[in-house]
């Protein structure tokens, strides 16, 4: 065997040699999610990448290596509930698919994989794209480093819809491509809307996700018009319910929702145009809300930009994107159950901490940010051992100096990361 092949293997391996090594994680204050408080003094001993105990106080464990993390928080590793790791915002984003081949994209997008990971986000869900399946399988084979992915593929839209690729053609190329169907992800009947969630099951999504509205940064004029009949949505969550898979849905406007929620999605993402009617609905039905305030930030700066969005795009993100953050605070005074997620890719990725500091400057209690990220977002999934810091649950961790129900700045100040025992980023 070469040497070179020797280096290979030996660095392939060394996550699972890092697994069976037994820690005991000191921390000055640790971030209980299922209480919404933090405890002082508490040790976090992993083993075989899960959490094995934890014990009152920073005493060494016999048998276990001391990691001092005495003047952070720990808390448990971040869940980010929309993300689009295949690319991100810039001038160039509505050319580059008439440029890069898939293989660029997928190298690329292991650089945003790594940003996330060392933010402190040690899970993800993808909500549209088609490489980031790929992504997820070279993680989980600790090929590249980033975070444990659940991922969508290809969104599901109608003709003409937010994920409908097409947009923007010149007829020349519409013809030259074809009509998009179900294999593309863009249906028109009940019928076809069954057959897209049966391909993205051949294809291997973990999710299903739906763009129950118009969108602010697909090529098209209106941002926030019902594009599923009821009868489509009821389709896809009746197909997707027989393969096991979790439905979200991206809506602005109120009607496209009002159609989602009753048709029994798991999540409304982004919902600037809620009302109370609509919180209502959600509160009945159990859905959840996925706000996404970075990327309405992020498009409504954008937008005052000559050139960053194309001028059918421009109104839409300077008119939507400045109504999330007010938005959202009116929801979770309505009561509606909040996951989080920044919809990363639209705004730049490794920035997605800023969603807590967005949160709670509408006045949201902070520690409830921190649970929209841990045990919320895990419930959102269905997975049932991340979230928590708890015996038995996988030991992704993150760490911060300070103490973020002090001062949420401290979400941006990470410099410990731990995934499924192992340590990616300590100070």
């Amino acid at each position: 065997m070469s040497p070179t092949r020797s280096l290979l293997i030996l660095a392939l391996a060394l996550p699972a040699a890092a697994q069976a090594e037994t820690l005991a994680l000191h921390c000055g204050q640790l971030f209980d999610s299922a209480a919404g408080r933090s405890r002082a003094d508490q040790t976090v001993v992993v083993e075989d990448g899960k959490v094995r105990e934890i014990r009152a106080g920073l005493a060494a464990v016999d048998g276990a290596r001391s990691v001092d993390l005495k003047g952070h928080t720990c808390s448990p590793g971040w869940i980010d509930l929309h993300v689009h790791l295949d690319g991100q915002s810039s001038p160039d984003s509505y050319s580059e698919g008439f440029r890069l081949n898939p293989e660029f994209t997928v190298l690329r997008s292991t650089g945003y994989a790594r940003k996330t990971l060392q933010a402190g986000f040690t899970t993800v869900r993808d909500l549209g794209g088609m490489t980031t399946l790929a992504l997820r399988d070279g993680i989980s084979q600790g090929l590249v480093e980033g975070p444990r992915i659940y991922a969508a593929g290809r969104s599901i839209a109608t003709t003409g819809g937010h994920a409908d690729g097409t947009n923007g053609l010149n007829r020349e190329l519409s013809h030259a491509v074809g009509t998009p169907g179900p294999v593309e992800g863009v249906i028109n009947s009940p019928d076809e809307a069954r057959a897209a969630v049966r391909q993205r099951y051949k294809e291997g999504s973990d999710v299903i996700k739906i763009t129950a509205t118009g969108g602010v940064l697909s090529y098209a004029k209106n941002g926030d018009g019902p594009q599923f009949t009821e009868t489509e949505v009821a389709a896809v969550v009746a197909a997707a319910k027989d393969y096991g898979y979790k439905v979200a849905a991206h809506a602005h406007g109120k009607e496209g929702m009002r159609r989602a929620i009753e048709g029994g999605v798991v999540s409304i993402e982004h919902g600037t145009y809620m009302d109370d009617e609509i919180f209502g609905l959600m509160k009945k039905n159990g859905t959840w809300y996925v706000p996404t305030i970075s990327a309405g930030k992020f498009v409504a700066e954008k937008s005052k930009i000559d050139g960053f969005y194309p001028a059918v795009v421009r109104p839409k993100a300077a008119r939507i994107g400045a109504l999330i953050q007010d938005t959202f605070g009116r929801a979770w005074r309505a009561g509606v159950k909040i996951g989080f997620g920044t919809d990363a890719g639209v705004g730049h990725h490794g920035d997605n901490a800023d969603e807590f500091i967005f949160m709670v400057e509408t006045g949201y209690p902070t520690a409830d940010a921190l649970q929209t990220a841990t045990i919320n977002a895990a419930q959102v999934l269905g997975v049932t051992d991340i979230g928590q810091l708890a015996p038995g649950f996988r030991a992704d961790v993150v760490a911060m100096p300070g103490d973020p129900l002090a001062d949420i700045q401290a979400v941006k100040k990470v410099d410990f990361v731990m995934k499924d025992g192992v340590i990616y980023r300590q100070p």
